[in-house]
């Protein structure tokens, strides 16, 4: 046993330091990125959230589990990486204990000749090369080459993948080849429950001969596999801990990220444009939890698989976008590793490279693939390893606005009516208290301080005061609070934008000067609570507003009115008799995890049939509005709305309802295009939640 033992060493030390100097690598190419503190100090603080993120994302695969069967065969390939750990204990303490005894009956102390052990082993092995079967079928079924962009691996390094399945299946079988062998000599140390291993013993010669080979080629292939692994996409085996662990809760989705500059919030009055770093305009600029989003990248397309923009055939696709950049840092990663005069000696190649620009029509990321994202946030939402792909987007994003001035040109317009008049089309700010004249009751709008009596400050938005679609939502959601006898106040002219479409097209200045505007103006009218009918407001108010010193507690107009009914301070009464199917809005659904309320209201309104679209909730498709897309022109592949609405209209609705005014203008534009063309029903509409609600209640 002593020539086995030598092999088996050297060879681990050999692989564990080819291992190693490429973790040095990865790890030298991280750090050499900007610093991100805040996610260090939000580990820290939320450290309770950190622990059972761990326990449900990375041990539990919660995420993975949605779909099955690859979900299941991943925890189970997962947790055979934990299991057979205590395999290679035994193998090495067989060779090792063989070498000098010349008896390799090893055992891991106490439990290692426990019965259940020896089952749970045998158990995970057979689970994981099921596990294999599964991954297999599963990789030719959606081939790019059968299902081409609409297969979920279109893109991915597929020879990689293949090669990773075949060394686990080796590890697999040698391990039975050793562990059968070891029951034949007598040097296995459990007397039963070792099922699968019992089975193969009985085809296999007494040899001590072969149990050596197979132990040295089970450890063998484990060595090998480890080489690979640290320098392919199954790098996220030891990475995907560590970016769960740093990702923000819930699912880096909610607020946009203030920009950073050197790891500290960039101040506009003060900042240097030669030493701050605006947003992203190289590979340079991004944090070091930018490369753990890189190294974590599993390259499974469930990110691809439900984003909107490739869904409708346009060229952003959330895994590419991660890809691209990350093989473009390998490239250039000499550069970015080297010292000033090292840099001078280095290849043409990689310094024609570092000058290529980040974004760009000869650059890594191709505008149309940068502008085509709405912020939906399906990509983080389904990502398994907690990868943030609009922080991505957002920071590209900023420094092409901010610093190139690179972006479409109608968004250019929206830019300008925020900064002179306040709100997207550029309309005179008195025009935001028109709708109460339509009212046939008083309500205040405050002009210095909040009523007393006044509990809610009813923030109505852009598109709710100036929109005549999104204006019967806003009174009818006025109504309901008036008949439930809810105290609540309007802005009027004083309020402005929230800055939203501002901060997602990437003009985070204007965003900045338009919050500060708002929270002034909130804080000296002493507001406390807002409740809001725009998601995008909703968002902005309750959980970016906090970056700039205005905190709030904010509340969406369909979780006020849920409350209300539940309550029974409004009772829908009138019957109505339509099948309607709910849109669930990104930003409140996904960015917020409000799901049940807007369908509680409906399910509290008599006569209503209920039809969920087959995405729906956290996988519901989006309007195409968010992101700044609102103000832009689609035309790159299918209209995302029309997508959504010709999915709507597979349930045979009479009413499609939803929650956000801009999903009310998306999804109503589409619907109108159908009639037109003769494909809905000319009484098919689409109404906010409200609307049904205060149908029902007034009758």
């Amino acid at each position: 046993m002593l020539w086995v033992a030598i092999i088996a060493l050297i060879g681990t030390v050999v692989a564990f330091g080819v291992a190693a100097r490429r973790v040095l690598f990865l790890y030298r190419l991280a750090t050499s990125g900007q610093p991100a503190p805040e996610r260090l100090e939000y580990a820290k603080a939320n450290i309770g959230a950190e622990i059972k993120a761990q326990l449900v994302e990375v041990f539990g695969q919660r995420k993975l589990l949605k779909w099955t069967p690859s979900g299941v065969a991943h925890f189970f390939v997962m947790w055979a990486f934990f299991i057979l750990l205590t395999v290679y204990i035994e193998a090495y303490g067989a060779i090792i204990q063989g070498a000098i005894t010349g008896h390799a009956d090893f055992h891991i102390p106490i439990i290692g000749t426990w019965p259940v052990l020896g089952f749970l082993q045998d158990f995970i092995a057979v689970a994981c090369l099921l596990g294999l079967i599964v991954f297999a079928a599963i990789r030719v079924k959606n081939s790019p080459k059968r299902l081409g962009r609409q297969s979920r691996f279109a893109g991915s390094h597929l020879g990689g993948a293949w090669l990773v399945l075949f060394m686990i299946f080796n590890i697999i079988w040698t391990l039975f080849l050793a562990r059968g062998a070891a029951i034949n000599t007598g040097n296995f140390p459990y007397a039963s429950g070792a099922f699968a291993s019992e089975a193969v013993a009985k085809i296999l010669p007494k040899s001590e001969l072969l149990e050596q080979i197979g132990l040295l080629l089970h450890i063998g292939f484990m060595l090998v596999f480890l080489i690979i692994v640290v320098n392919s996409k199954h790098l996220h085996i030891f990475t995907a801990p560590l970016n769960v662990l740093f990702a923000r809760r819930p699912d880096g989705l909610g607020p946009a990220q203030p920009m950073r500059s050197n790891g500290k919030v960039l101040d506009f009055e003060e900042a240097d444009p030669e030493t701050d770093v605006f947003g992203r305009g190289k590979i340079q600029d991004i944090t070091w939890k930018g490369f753990l989003d890189f190294y974590s990248c599993t390259e499974c397309g469930r990110c691809q698989s439900q984003c909107p923009a490739w869904n409708t055939g346009k060229p952003l696709s959330p895994k590419m976008l991660i890809l691209e950049q990350r093989d473009h840092a390998f490239k250039v990663a000499p550069y970015l590793l080297a010292g000033e005069k090292e840099r001078e000696r280095l290849p043409q190649d990689v310094l024609t490279l570092v000058e290529k620009p980040l974004v760009g029509e000869d650059g890594v990321i191709h505008p149309d693939v940068l502008w085509s994202c709405t912020n939906c946030g399906a990509c983080v939402e389904q990502c398994p390893v907690d990868i943030e792909h609009i922080d991505h987007i957002l920071d590209m994003r900023r420094y092409q606005v901010m610093i190139e001035s690179a972006f479409p040109s109608e968004a250019g317009v929206m830019l300008k009516n925020l900064e002179n008049k306040g709100n997207p089309w550029g309309m005179s700010e008195m025009k935001r208290a028109e709708w109460l004249e339509e009212l046939d009751f008083e309500v205040p709008v405050v002009e210095d301080k909040m009523p007393e009596d006044v509990e809610y400050l009813f923030w109505v938005g852009c598109a709710g005061a100036l929109e005549d679609r999104a204006k019967k939502t806003t009174k009818a959601v006025a109504e309901l609070l008036h008949i439930a006898g809810v105290k609540f106040a309007v802005l009027g002219p004083m309020e402005a934008c929230t800055g939203d479409p501002a901060r997602r097209l990437g003009m985070e200045f204007l965003f900045a000067m338009l919050a500060q505007q708002n929270i002034e103006t909130l804080n000296e009218a002493g507001v406390k609570k807002i409740v809001a009918t725009c998601p995008h407001c909703f968002n902005t108010l309750a959980r970016e507003y906090p970056q700039f010193g205005g905190h709030y507690e904010v509340i969406h107009h369909t979780q006020l009115l849920a409350k209300l009914v539940e309550e029974g301070r409004l009772t829908p009464i009138t019957p109505i008799e339509q099948k309607i199917t709910y849109h669930d809005p990104c930003f409140l659904g996904r960015h917020n995890k409000v799901y049940t309320q807007p369908r509680d209201i409906m399910s509290k309104v008599p006569g209503v049939k209920a039809q969920e679209m087959h995405r729906c909730k956290d996988r519901g498709f989006c309007c195409g509005a968010g992101g700044a897309r609102m103000w832009m022109e689609e035309r790159i592949g299918k209209r995302i709305n029309t997508e959504r609405v010709d999915e709507a209209l597979t349930t045979d609705p009479d009413t499609v309802s939803t929650a956000c005014p801009f999903c009310l203008v998306m999804l109503g534009d589409a619907i109108n295009e159908k009639k037109n063309a003769g494909q809905a029903k000319e009484s098919l509409e689409v109404v906010d939640v409200a609307t049904l609600l205060i149908k029902s209640v007034k009758g």
